[in-house]
């Protein structure tokens, strides 16, 4: 009988994943012609383990850094490129391997505030939104196909991350890096998932570049170019009018965390800080749950001072609020008061934050640990939208500003101006602060509107439609904005379509790459390793 050698392609498979490829797979390939001969990848055809574990957690590093508060933003595309390179021609399971790595590298740093909240919740939450791109890139085609499918699979686990568990943690993702470049017109069209495919082209684009594949370069710049221009070129939306706003922020420390001794402190900053208006203005801005009636100031105290402060700067206050309604529940919303002392209008907040302002499998939770907090904010059931007298203002409360189905839903809803009133005094570092910065700069985009971001100890900031932040505070300082901003009325793509057509055209791709696979497999004897 003969003797059955392996391929030469089946040897540098395993050389370079540290695996044998399994019986019956079909790795064999044509060698090519002497002479002509290129490199599996830029790290050689079989790189050693230290090389490739190195180059995917400097690849997920890079990416890393190009997160708001550092904002290197071409590193996203360095950082891409190179993983391009080690999933290129490799079995799923060393792709998962290698993405799983890289994406480690990614979040750990960019999501390092989660350490401050739970320390094994972090440890155990990155792991699990690492896993979602090793599935990505394990489901995408490792030959040329990957040029194709890898960009919209990688939207596809943004997409993932965004949702769930517990409603999904939109931090620290791709399109937050490009808020400062022409990519992040893309949202535009196709919301931040577009621009997260942006991202992936670029940095495939710059990898077919390093290895002189000049066609493939230059069809993913020719994509790039279609999809950030039909971004500049969509018509903007309508001015209706313009209005003068005041962001009110109180200032004082960071890294506090509530306490009924502190909520009349809290209230009076922010009454000090409105006093330093000097002009009049249409609009004052307060942010998230700065009234906070309870042991040391009553709601009815905390009413009437709140009104008080609307007739004495002649402008309607929209004030966010705070309290306990029983044992086991609270309220947090944002309510319209006029000069006149009305109360026209009340949005309470729909998208909680989870072990924050709600305890999921609270039963189960109680049960092994008794220091959960004992009331859950009670959700809201309106539209995010508030009636004022210069027309209807959008609201996304604090959490809810990282979610663009809120403010897209307060677009449709009618909203001709968004705002974002928050409170990150809780948090440690700047990480969450500059990212919600970030996050706004995508919502204005996304929706052709002006964007009001307004903290207790920052950051606030005044984001123009096309991304711009035209003014913002720092950490602590009490300060106020003052600007003029337009009210605009109209739908942009992706606020008539959201994520959809994105999450569509990647489950698309994903199905027939699958489906591809399993008619080759058919025809292939024991293509059983493949999945490319």
């Amino acid at each position: 009988m003969a003797e059955v050698r392996p391929s030469p392609s089946s040897t540098n498979l395993a050389e370079s994943t540290g695996q044998r490829p399994p019986t019956g797979s079909v790795v064999d390939r044509k060698p090519p012609p002497a002479g002509n001969h290129t490199p599996t990848t830029l790290f050689g055809s079989a790189p050693n383990r230290t090389v490739v574990i190195l180059a995917a957690l400097g690849a997920g590093l890079a990416v890393a850094a190009s997160m708001p508060p550092w904002g290197w933003w071409p590193l996203a595309f360095v950082g891409i490129a190179v993983l391009d390179e080690l999933i290129a021609d490799q079995p799923w399971r060393t792709r998962f391997a290698r993405t799983w790595l890289m994406a480690a590298a990614w979040l750990y740093p960019a999501m390092l505030w989660m350490w401050d909240l739970t320390a094994p919740g972090y440890v155990v939450a990155v792991a699990f939104f690492a896993a979602y791109f090793a599935t990505a890139a394990a489901l995408t085609p490792s030959g040329p196909g990957r040029r194709l499918v890898l960009p919209l699979s990688f939207a596809l686990a943004e997409l993932a991350r965004w949702s769930w568990p517990f409603g999904g943690v939109p931090l620290a993702h791709l399109a937050m890096s490009q808020v400062e470049t022409p990519l992040a017109m893309a949202a535009r069209i196709g919301g931040s998932l577009a621009v997260v495919v942006a991202v992936v082209i670029t940095g495939q684009v710059v990898a077919a570049a390093a290895r002189r594949q000049t066609r493939e370069a230059v069809v993913g710049l020719i994509v790039l170019v279609v999809l950030v221009g039909a971004g500049f070129a969509h018509p903007q939306a309508t001015i209706t009018r313009q209005v003068e706003v005041a962001l009110v922020q109180g200032g004082g420390p960071q890294r506090t965390r509530a306490s009924s001794d502190q909520q009349p402190v809290v209230l009076a900053r922010h009454v000090e800080a409105t006093r330093l208006i000097d002009q009049p203005v249409d609009l004052v801005i307060w942010p998230e749950n700065v009234v906070n009636p309870g042991r040391f100031l009553s709601h009815d105290d905390a009413d009437a001072l709140v009104r008080q402060v609307a007739a004495d700067v002649d402008a309607s206050v929209l004030a966010g609020w705070f309290f306990p309604i029983s044992d086991r529940a609270t309220v947090n919303y944002h309510s319209t008061i006029t000069p006149e002392g009305d109360e026209i209008d009340r949005y309470d907040k729909v998208r909680l934050v989870p072990f924050g302002e709600y305890v999921p499998l609270r039963s189960l939770i109680e049960s092994i640990n008794d220091e959960v907090p004992g009331r859950d904010v009670q959700v809201g059931t309106a539209e995010p939208v508030l009636d004022t007298p210069v027309g209807p203002v959008g609201v996304a409360i604090s959490w809810e500003g990282f979610f663009e189905v809120r403010s897209r839903a307060a677009v449709r809803a009618g909203a001709e101006l968004l705002t974002n009133p928050t409170n990150g005094s809780s948090y440690w570092l700047t990480q969450v602060q500059t990212q919600q910065v970030a996050s706004n700069q995508l919502r204005a985009i996304e929706n052709d509107r002006w964007v009001l971001q307004v903290a207790p100890t920052g950051f606030s900031a005044v984001v123009a439609p096309d991304g711009t932040v035209v003014q913002r505070t720092g950490i602590s300082e009490r300060a106020t904005l003052s600007d003029t901003v337009d009210m605009r009325h109209g739908l942009t793509l992706a606020a008539r379509f959201g994520f959809w057509p994105v999450a569509l055209a990647g489950l698309t791709a994903l199905a027939v790459t699958q489906y591809r696979w399993r008619f080759d497999s058919g025809h292939q004897v024991g293509a059983g390793d493949r999945l490319s």
